[in-house]
């Protein structure tokens, strides 16, 4: 058997990351030193990495991030915007995942709760957790949609198999009757067993009066506050600061 036959067959095999690493292996002399048993390791090794990453750019790719380039790396800590390093490092080992606790990512709008939001996401796409991003608007929205199409306990549960759901844009505006038992439902759902990040403009004590009914108010954070990790962010509009048009630029 030739060894491009066998390369053809490790690719029919789906083994790319394998094949890629045996192509190496005859066009370089480094590895001739090497015993079969230590050449057959580093075939597997490169397979092994390979399937990483492709499932997490998978899972990267369905989480539909706002901001999918986002990392906790380029965060900037800045002390004036009240974001902690030490409070967001230790969120990076993906412990409250593990744990099913959720985070508030609070205020006002542009000062980059998005982005810290989509920054944990990204970690925990990279630790192999499944991740949804959504607007709370969008997510209404779509609940209504499967409602009316027959699909609303299908979505439920799609809602409810995702590790961490992010929901921005919380708050915008009072909800509705229906509104609001949908969203307990979804809460419901993944309280004790999954997380859950809200981002959103209102502080956390006028949630319940944007909820609207008490009952179900109470219901729904007492679900989401008791088990959650609350970041206030502040200062100037960070999309302001990124943006390379000047004053007179932005009135053309």
């Amino acid at each position: 058997m030739t060894t491009n036959t066998t390369i053809e067959k490790m690719k029919a095999m789906k083994l790319i990351g394998m094949a890629q690493a045996f192509e190496d292996q005859l066009a370089s002399t480094n590895y001739q030193d090497l015993s079969f048993e230590e050449r057959i390791a580093l075939l597997i090794d490169r397979e092994t990495t390979h399937r990483s990453n492709r499932s997490y750019q998978s899972r990267l790719r369905l989480a539909k991030l706002k901001e999918p380039h986002a990392t906790i790396e380029d965060l900037d800590f800045k002390a004036a915007r009240g974001l902690e390093k030490s409070v967001i490092i230790s969120l990076a080992n993906c412990e409250w995942i593990r744990g099913h606790q959720n985070i508030f990512a609070i205020g006002p709008s542009g000062v980059g709760k998005t982005y810290l939001m989509c920054a944990l996401a990204h970690r925990a796409c990279l630790d192999g957790y499944s991740v949804r991003y959504l607007r709370v608007p969008r997510l209404l929205e779509e609940i209504s949609v499967a409602r009316a199409a027959g699909r609303y306990p299908q979505l439920l549960a799609s809602l409810s198999k995702v590790n961490v759901l992010l929901l921005d844009d919380w708050g915008l505006s009072p909800l509705t009757a229906d509104e609001r038992r949908d969203f307990l439902e979804v809460i419901e759902d993944r309280y004790g067993t999954s997380s859950t990040v809200i981002g959103s403009q209102m502080p956390v004590d006028k949630w319940h009066g944007l909820i609207g009914d008490p009952t179900i108010a109470d219901a729904i954070l007492d679900r989401l506050i008791h088990r959650a990790h609350r970041i206030t962010l502040r200062g100037p509009s960070q999309r302001k600061a990124r943006s390379s048009l000047t004053d007179s630029q932005a009135l053309l």
